[in-house]
């Protein structure tokens, strides 16, 4: 049976995020079109990603070496973990604090969160590694750092009840009303957390 090479490879990348089949058409389309300026180097780069690239033995996160350059960073406070769900939201956290010098802590990477709608249970989350770091280092506090979906609250109200035990400071990130809003184009949930999470003033 003949191969149906630019199909197969345009499956391929609609299973990637925000691809769907016309768009990842277009991009094969564009690679086999343009092999020397773009598909040659993609592959090469691709390559270098899978002979390079590793999820860190200690938080999880994806970097060059076995330990990653947050956790080989001696300026950061060793003693505060926040804990992400996915590499992106560690990712997404470390340029905000980047550019804002309000957080030198940690991290760990959960890979995943509680759903029983995809099939992802706690065997399936990396909280025993999260326990053996705990148990093995003087851990301060403990953020918890998981979305605030119906499954990243579930996540985040069992790990707050399995980390009590070792009597650190558990905290949660704040979620509401984004600064620059206005409040009558903001969602009912985003409200109604707004309004449980208020602090006195």
């Amino acid at each position: 049976m003949k191969q149906n090479y630019i199909e197969n490879l345009s499956k391929i990348i609609a299973k990637l995020p925000s691809m769907g089949p016309r768009i990842s058409k277009r991009i094969v389309l564009h690679l086999a079109s343009n092999k020397t300026k773009t598909l040659i180097p993609l592959i090469n780069a691709l390559q270098n990603l899978d002979q390079y690239i590793h999820h860190c033995q200690i938080c999880g996160n994806l970097d060059e070496g076995d330990i990653c350059h947050i956790c080989l960073d001696e300026t950061r406070d060793k003693s505060i973990i926040c804990i992400v769900e996915e590499v992106a939201d560690l990712w997404a956290i470390e340029r905000s604090f980047e550019r804002s010098k309000s957080y030198r802590g940690v991290y760990h990477v959960l890979n995943g969160k509680l759903s029983a709608r995809v099939g992802q249970g706690i065997e399936d989350l990396s909280i025993d590694k999260l326990i053996k770091r705990i148990k093995e280092n003087k851990i301060q506090e403990i953020i918890i750092a998981t979305s605030a979906t119906i499954d990243g609250q579930t996540t985040a109200h069992f790990l707050a009840e399995i980390l009590k035990e070792y009597n650190i400071k558990i905290s949660r990130l704040a979620h509401g009303i984004p600064v620059g809003s206005e409040i009558d184009y903001l969602d009912d949930g985003t409200i109604s957390i707004a309004l449980n999470s208020r602090k006195e003033v």
